[in-house]
């Protein structure tokens, strides 16, 4: 099953902006590491992507493109100039290259550089996993497993050289990894700390040596050694929690604690900050937003409007948390800074369920965190046998995994026990099996944003079903099974390439075209 997923680095997060985790924020993590291999002195950059994968058909629209220049400038996934940064590349003289090719790529997500500095070449391969998560899997056609989690030094050597001839203690606490290929020996070295600058001196100065480069970490949460957590799955969970009693937020807690290594204490005000990012992301999204590149101005505004004149059919805490979801994914669509929860398509319905609900009884920023931290802990069963990637589980994977989050944090914040908010998250995962993925234009803003709204409705349903006693009949473990199972039997054309569903409608074709052209224009 792979390193048990974190809630600050798998599901609640990353903070960013534009319009696709996985596309957009993945992209600047993939950038950030490239932009290590090459020291920041990038000349000249190609990127390719395969025909029959997601990104030759989304790359552009969703961010892909300047989500991998941003990166490669240094920039983090939230900079305010990370729409710019294809003309800051083109002023610091650094050429780029894209194409599209038939490279037999398994993963839809795949990125493939070829990078050139100053005396320097390298080839990176490298996917976004979902939910802006990413793996680098070659570097110069040497395979390996890079993740952003840790600090690596990466050592290129010549044929020959092995572990053995690095120097004792060099760095210092060093877990040593040696990869090879037909180019040569790679040695990664993970280390609690970056290696100093005296160690990466003394390694470059090694025998049969070509290159040493250190890559920083590119997600919040580090990995450690040794890892252990004390339940990985929903019936796991509930069995250590029977004499225990926790709420589901307390159980993250606990959780993300011995992932992290983090304090509770830590955790809740991390989750904190994040709640008042997105507090302040919905008064934006309230107020209006623009952007040239959209299918619609902004619609929040006036669902807010008749909400305070009365002018809407009255439905308790729901037509809140509806205004909400709205104005954060037109934040999202307008390159505002949002919290993928657990992605971009899908930020509008766990913070928009669980703020709508806390400013709705006036509970307090505390709340909040908690709220976030119950959703983040069922998406962490979801991670850990599922996907939050559209690409290769439909819209199921975003908005179907963020209905059932939110649906547990509803619970949560009501006071109810860990079992009903788990039966919860259950009936609103089986409500959305099935849930395609096809935006209009490749834009992530049609239907995301109704699927959102229909995210939240969902989860407010069935966390007050989940309340009152019903029964959900299959267990989550074995809702996120089948959720896992249909994602992967759904035809490519309905996981976010554009060949399917909506995006074929004549409609949507017209709007494609019409948006093609004021790019050019």
């Amino acid at each position: 099953m792979g390193l048990p997923p974190s809630i600050f680095n798998d599901v609640i997060g990353p903070v960013m902006r534009g319009p696709s985790s996985s596309h957009c924020a993945a992209a600047v993590r993939i950038g950030r590491l490239a932009h290590d291999l090459l020291a920041g002195r990038i000349k000249r950059l190609r990127l390719e992507f395969d025909a029959a994968g997601s990104l030759a058909h989304t790359h552009a629209e969703q961010g892909s493109d300047i989500g991998l220049f941003a990166g490669l400038l240094g920039w983090e996934a939230d900079d305010e100039r990370l729409a710019d940064a294809a003309e800051e590349l083109a002023r610091r003289g650094i050429a780029t290259e894209i194409r599209i090719g038939s490279f037999g790529d398994p993963h839809p997500n795949t990125y493939r550089l070829t990078l050139e500095g100053e005396g320097e070449h390298h080839e990176m391969i490298a996917l976004s996993t979902g939910g802006g998560m990413v793996e680098v899997t070659a570097i110069d056609g040497i395979s390996l497993s890079l993740r952003g989690d840790r600090h690596v030094t990466l050592l290129a050597a010549d044929r020959g050289f092995s572990p053995a001839d690095l120097p004792a203690g060099l760095p210092a606490r060093a877990e040593v990894l040696p990869h090879s290929g037909e180019a040569g020996i790679l040695i990664e070295m993970r280390t609690p700390e970056p290696a100093p600058e005296t160690a990466l001196r003394e390694l470059s100065r090694l025998s049969g040596v070509r290159w040493v480069r250190p890559l920083r970490p590119v997600l919040p949460v580090l990995t450690r050694p040794e890892i252990r957590v004390p339940f990985l799955s929903c019936t796991e969970m509930l069995a250590w929690n029977r004499n225990r009693d926790l709420d589901l937020a307390r159980l993250a807690a606990v959780y993300e604690s011995a992932r992290s290594g983090l304090s509770g204490d830590e955790i809740l005000r991390r989750m904190q900050r994040l709640a008042a990012i997105l507090a302040r992301a919905i008064g934006q999204g309230i107020a209006g937003t623009e952007h040239p590149d959209r299918i619609l101005p902004a619609q929040a505004p006036a669902f807010g409007a008749a909400l305070s004149r009365g002018g809407l059919i009255e439905t308790g805490a729901l037509n809140r948390m509806l205004l909400y979801a709205a104005a954060l994914m037109e934040v999202k669509s307008a390159f505002g800074t949002i919290v993928a929860a657990p992605t971009a398509g899908s930020c509008g319905a766990v913070p928009a369920a669980v703020h709508g609900l806390v400013d709705t009884l006036e509970l307090g920023p505390e709340a909040a965190a908690e709220g976030l931290l119950a959703a983040g802990l069922v998406g962490v069963f979801i991670a850990a046998r599922a996907t939050f990637a559209a690409e290769l589980g439909g819209c199921l994977a975003e908005c179907g995994a963020a209905s059932a989050m939110a649906a547990a944090a509803l619970v949560t914040l009501s006071r109810g026990e860990a079992t009903r908010a788990t039966a919860a998250a259950s009936m609103a995962l089986q409500n959305v099996l099935g849930l395609v993925c096809d935006p209009v234009a490749n834009r992530v803003e049609v239907p995301c944003l109704g699927r959102n709204v229909l995210a939240v409705a969902n989860a407010l349903a069935c966390a007050n079903l989940a309340l009152a006693g019903f029964d959900p009949v299959i267990p989550l473990d074995e809702a996120i099974a089948a959720m896992a199972d249909v994602g992967r039997r759904l035809p490519p054309e309905l996981r976010c390439t554009g060949a399917g569903g909506l995006s074929l409608t004549p409609t949507a074709q017209a709007i494609a075209r019409r948006l093609a052209a004021a790019r050019k224009a």
